[in-house]
């Protein structure tokens, strides 16, 4: 598997485009703005976008995704707990953080333990509500793709609709804590890290 990184939209949010070396076939993960740089990437590369895995409803993730489906004609997945969120502005704040309103619905609803098959890899989806109810992980390899979950240093917020402190922090230590310290971790914001770093120094995760 290949992977790049975009900060896109507003409030540059990471937005993953992975793909199977072998059949070119890709998925995007929070496809959050711009998304004529999304597309010059894909094209660019000769990648079939397949799929467009959203790690939560919220507007600074979900900015592109219109656009996205509409000319990649990919399908587009969220877990079943975020699936109103993301038919219903209110629920994800999509105008009201500076977006064009957004309320579309998912072609698919992700349940905890799906995998999802890209050419000869597969993503594994992890259930880490908190930030969200709905909010995943998608673990491929070494690789976790963490939405707002978990950063490098720091934990997502969990005081909008939804949101739960217990639950996001029971999240990471019972789905996230337990894989190998070697697992490279990429968030919806900001830089990379991994397991053991987080586990070592991030103060959110202490005790």
């Amino acid at each position: 598997m290949r992977f790049k990184r975009l900060p896109l939209g507003i409030y540059q949010a990471n937005c993953y485009i992975l793909w199977d070396e072998d059949t070119s076939k890709a998925a995007v993960i929070d496809p959050g703005g711009d998304f004529e740089e999304l597309k010059e990437f894909v094209e660019y590369n000769k990648l079939f976008v397949e799929y467009i895995i959203l790690t939560h409803g919220h507007g600074d993730h979900i900015g592109a995704v219109a656009e996205a489906r509409d000319y990649f004609k990919a399908e587009v997945m969220i877990h079943r707990d975020d699936y109103d969120m993301l038919k219903n502005n209110e629920k994800n704040y999509s105008s009201k953080l500076g977006y064009e309103t957004i309320e579309i619905e998912a072609d698919r609803e992700l349940n905890d333990g799906d995998v999802i098959s890209l050419g000869t890899i597969n993503l594994y989806i992890l259930h880490t509500p908190g930030h969200t109810k709905g909010s995943i992980c998608i673990k491929c390899g070494n690789i976790v793709f963490s939405g707002d979950t978990l950063f490098a240093g720091s934990i997502g917020r969990t005081d909008l609709n939804g949101g739960s402190f217990e639950n996001i922090i029971n999240s990471i230590t019972n789905k996230l804590l337990t894989l190998s310290d070697n697992i490279e971790v990429y968030p919806g914001h900001g830089p990379s890290t991994t397991i053991a770093i987080e586990k070592r120094s991030n103060p959110f995760l202490k005790n």
